[in-house]
């Protein structure tokens, strides 16, 4: 289920960027790029910043098997990225 404010509820500059993302890409923006850009400041930033020192942190797994583990918790999931 899609919350309608996550798919239609941006802010121009937002929704300029996105914008931009389906004219290159030719395709709808992904579920998790609407809800980063939605109220960016609430929920974007922060967990950007969460998955940034989670994916790149000090840790005793190489980045490498840290995105092969997110890819393939992202494909059991049946998620696009």
């Amino acid at each position: 289920m899609r919350l309608g404010v996550v798919e239609r509820g941006h802010r121009l500059p937002q929704k300029i960027v996105m914008g931009m993302i389906r004219l290159v890409t030719r395709r709808r923006v992904v579920d998790i790029i609407r809800t980063l850009l939605y109220r960016p400041e609430f929920f974007g930033r922060p967990i950007s910043v969460w998955t940034q020192a989670v994916m790149r942190g000090p840790s005793e797994w190489s980045v490498g098997e840290r995105e092969l583990f997110a890819a393939f918790t992202s494909r059991l999931n049946q998620c696009v990225f």
